[in-house]
């Protein structure tokens, strides 16, 4: 498994074991299947076919080690607390999942969260994205960077800090702001209650963004400063192009012809036209962010999952502990 670290390593030295996909899916072991397919159309998105296959050979293994970590965390934390004589409490397990548009990040967060809260010792397992701690548009456009929008500068980064803080410490029913994919924005009044969960997912482009250090020591968090474990999906940046261009010309059939939707102009493009549009914006803002932004965090995951032009995981790439 080793001799094929490649992009993972430098000078052969590499912090990961590299798993085929045959591999990791023998790693299942006798892990049973606890979705059906019906299960899995609800969870999939737009684009992003999956199949139960996947779940078995993939997702199944994945579900099998992180019970298994929340496990050893959890009688830390137990051992922890009685060694400081501190009341009964509960840290829920934090997971970040990054990777860049189109990847299919929203997929994999549902089904992951759906086999967790399946394991006896995580019945209760939420999932948060980052997309709710945007700014406003009105906000982006008064700073004049809504093109620069999914990019690090256009979160509220101290209210995503905020919130992992207040999980993390275990507080009772916890606020995140919501966003609507549909009018491309952060809905106003709307929010999702985390209320001290076993396990805590938060999905979103950056999660793995560091942060300039400061000269002089200064304490300043990082998002992944929160996290127990860290998962970064990737995928060639042509699959990527490719996923994106033919999401965006499904969605021109389909959701922006909602009256309400955000992009419901380019609903009237004709076929040529809405490629054209779709290109643009991926060279011109989701392959900049994945190169300046996203793709340099890859290395900061603890497990990396390779996925291939067919949407299937072909490998994998575990941090050693």
């Amino acid at each position: 498994m080793d001799e094929r670290a490649g992009q993972f390593s430098v000078g052969g030295v590499s912090p990961y074991r590299i798993f085929s996909r045959g591999e990791w899916a023998k790693l299942r072991a006798d892990t049973p299947l606890t979705l059906n397919l019906e299960d899995l159309v609800k969870l999939q998105s737009l684009n992003d076919p999956i199949s139960l296959e996947e779940v078995a050979a993939i997702y199944l293994p994945l579900s099998r080690l992180l019970s298994l970590y929340v496990a050893a965390t959890q009688g830390l934390f137990k051992a922890t607390q009685r060694f400081l004589m501190a009341e009964d409490g509960k840290m829920p397990y934090v997971i970040g999942l990054a990777g860049s548009v189109s990847v299919g990040k929203s997929t994999m967060a549902r089904v992951l969260t759906t086999l967790l809260s399946r394991w006896p010792n995580t019945p209760k397992v939420q999932l948060v994205t980052t997309d709710g701690f945007l700014l406003p548009n009105a906000e982006l456009n008064a700073r004049g960077i809504m093109n620069k929008k999914g990019f690090p500068e256009s979160y509220d980064t101290p209210a995503l800090l905020r919130f992992l803080s207040d999980v993390k410490a275990g507080k009772r029913k916890v606020r995140a702001p919501v966003y609507s994919h549909l009018v491309y924005d952060v809905v106003p009044g709307e929010e999702t209650i985390v209320d001290r969960p076993d396990i805590l997912i938060l999905e979103g482009l950056n999660v793995l963004e560091p942060v300039r250090l400061p000269k002089e020591g200064s304490a300043i968090p990082f998002v992944s400063d929160f996290f127990d474990f860290s998962i970064y999906l990737d995928a060639d940046e042509d699959d990527l192009y490719t996923w994106y261009v033919e999401r965006f010309m499904r969605l021109r059939e389909t959701a922006f012809r909602d009256p309400r939707s955000f992009f419901r102009r380019f609903a009237e493009l004709s076929e040529e036209q809405a490629r054209e549009t779709a290109e643009d914006i991926w060279r011109s803002i989701n392959l900049l962010n994945l190169r300046e932004n996203i793709l340099p965090t890859r290395q900061r995951a603890d497990l990396i999952l390779r996925k291939g032009a067919a949407h299937e995981i072909v490998e994998v790439a575990l941090r050693r502990l």
